[in-house]
Formats: C-alpha cells, structure tokens, sequence
C-alpha cells in the first residue's frame, strides 16, 4: 500500500480543487468513491496516477513523495501560429480569415497553401509592428455588445496560453472551430473555461490540447456599407488606409 505522504498528497489535490470523494472517483474513472483510496484500503491504480497528470497535471514522481515539482506539463499548450504568412518582400503579412473560411480554418491549419487564397494586407502602423497578426470575421452574437456580426478583429498571436488575460477577448481556435471568447484559467485546474460577454451563451470547459492557436484581439474593423466579398473588404480597408495617411499628412503638416 502507499505510504502516508502519497494518502496525503492525493487526498489534498482532491480538496484544492474542491471535488467531493464522490465527484473526485467519477472525473478519475474509480467506483463510487475515493474514500478507500485516501485511507490506503485501495491501491492508487496506475489508471487513477494517469488521470491525475492528464487532467490536473499531477506529477505522478510528486505523489509519491520523489519530487517536489507538484505539477508537469504534459499538453502541448504551445498555441503559436501553425503558418506564418508574408508577403513578397518576405515581411510578415496580415491574412483576413473570413466566416466562410473559418469553417476550413482548424483542418488547414498547416496548409501553406490554403492560407495563399486568402487575402492579405499590410498595416503600416507601429501598433502592428513586431508580432504576427491575424484578421477573423466575428460570427454569431455571442461576444456582444462588444462585437457584433460580421464585424473584423485584428489579433495578435499568443505563443503560449500561460500567457492570456482574463481583460483580453481571443480568437481561440480548437480543433474543429474558431471562435472568439474571453479565456480564463482556474488555479490548480487543467481545464480552460471559454466565457461568452453575451450573458444568454454559458461558459464552458475545456482542455488545454483542444486548442490549437490563440491570437489577442487588439481592435476591430466595423463597415457600415456591405463588405460580404474579400475584394470589398480589402478596397475598404485600403480606402481607409488612405484616408488614414492623408490625416497622417496633413497632421504633420499642420
């Protein structure tokens, strides 16, 4: 049987994370309840050691009192960009991702190709300097008031997901759909709850390795006008850049 130090140190993970016995053996797959398992009747299964680094990331060198290092990484919760795209001169480039391509997006994630027949454009301002960006239609009403349909977030590429704030909005891309939500993480918890600001769309769990990238939504792009085609959004954004020098201009000028 395990020693005392293992009892205890199973028994307290299971109290910080705030689980009943009950609850604990059902996320770990054991019958009915932890109780005999935390007074050293039952055999801390190999099974259960696994479950606890899978989900809680539970260093199993730890539990049995060889580590100090309570917790080890074991997901890849490296979320940079699959695909970095550039232009020409080689110089990143900023790919807009409509609704309609988003579909597409997580199976073609590492497609080179794919992201080639998507339309791209630079923004010549320091704000986008120095980072990879990325520009994704807003679909659905989850995210309001702050975003509505059809409207465009630029972000910025995240490379890990210690790195999200619980203030920022994200363009979280799983591994079947991209969305845009709010990210927070519970203490001692390997999960990652995606939060709607649409109060009518709950929050939900999810794990780390579901999501493949993450970019922070540093503004947005909102039309008045129809812009339903890429080259209508594109001569928008273009006639808005040039709007933009000339107020550049004609500041300097004055």
């Amino acid at each position: 049987m395990e020693n005392e130090l293992t009892l205890k140190r199973f028994t307290d993970v299971r109290r910080e994370l705030g689980y009943t016995q009950t609850e604990f053996a059902t996320l770990l797959g054991v019958s009915n309840t932890t109780a005999d398992i935390e007074r050293g009747r039952t055999k801390l299964s190999g099974k259960v050691v696994s479950e606890l680094l899978k989900q809680f990331k539970i260093n199993p060198l730890w539990l049995f009192g060889e580590s100090d290092a309570r917790y080890l990484e074991t997901s890849n919760t490296s979320v940079i960009p699959k695909v970095v795209t550039v232009d020409a001169a080689d110089n990143d480039n900023m790919v807009l991702v409509n609704a309609k391509a988003a579909a597409g997006y997580p199976q073609n994630i590492a497609d080179t190709s794919w992201y080639e027949q998507l339309p791209a454009f630079d923004l010549p301002i320091p704000e986008f300097r120095n980072a990879t960006y990325r520009g994704f239609q807003v679909e659905g009403d989850s995210m309001l008031p702050n975003l509505h349909p059809g409207e465009w977030v630029l972000a910025r590429a995240i490379e890990h997901i210690d790195h999200v704030s619980a203030n920022k909005m994200y363009v979280v891309v799983l591994q079947d759909s991209v969305m845009v939500k709010k990210i927070e993480k519970r203490p001692n918890s390997n999960n990652v709850t995606l939060v709607s600001l649409n109060e009518t769309y709950p929050p939900y769990d999810i794990k780390p390795f579901q999501i493949q990238e993450i970019w922070e939504v540093s503004s947005k792009i909102t039309f008045n006008v129809d812009a339903t085609t890429d080259r209508g959004l594109l001569k928008q954004l273009q006639e808005s850049m040039q709007e933009l020098k000339s107020q550049l201009k004609h500041v300097k000028k004055v």
